[in-house]
């Protein structure tokens, strides 16, 4: 069996209920918000697309953004947009790194470090990350 989403986690901003902490990625839909679509089922506490897949309506929860993993396969991917100013930039890459999935941050870090220097060529990237992360 596949290792769950969220493992073991209490201090993951995930919902006791989402079927994050107890399916693996690829096994459950992301959406933006609740909606009648996808009603709640008190019995075990998943939200439920018409076709019974479970779903998470708290993306910026759970790390992911939108996607129907399950029910169409999407694959998992992730954009990094980087703020306008320098300023802005520690303060950026720290919600996004810490709100991020694990499973996106070799991602989001290798994103980082080309579009820093792309965008910020004068701003040293190894610091800036660091004091991100930090």
């Amino acid at each position: 069996m596949a290792d769950t989403f969220i493992a073991d986690d209490v201090h993951h901003l995930a919902c006791g209920v989402c079927p994050s902490r107890r399916l693996p990625l690829g096994e459950f839909d992301v959406n933006e918000r609740p909606t009648r679509d996808c009603p709640f089922n008190p019995a075990d506490g998943y939200r439920y697309t018409a076709d019974g897949v479970p779903v998470c309506v708290h993306p910026h929860k759970v790390g992911l953004p939108v996607g129907k993993y399950k029910t169409d396969g999407t694959p998992l991917q992730v954009k990094l947009q980087l703020p306008n100013s320098e300023a802005e930039l520690v303060p950026y890459l720290h919600d996004v790194l810490y709100g991020a999935a694990p499973v996106l941050l070799d991602d989001l870090i290798a994103q980082a470090t080309a579009e820093i220097s792309r965008v910020f060529p004068a701003v040293d990237v190894v610091a800036t990350l660091r004091r991100a992360l930090g």
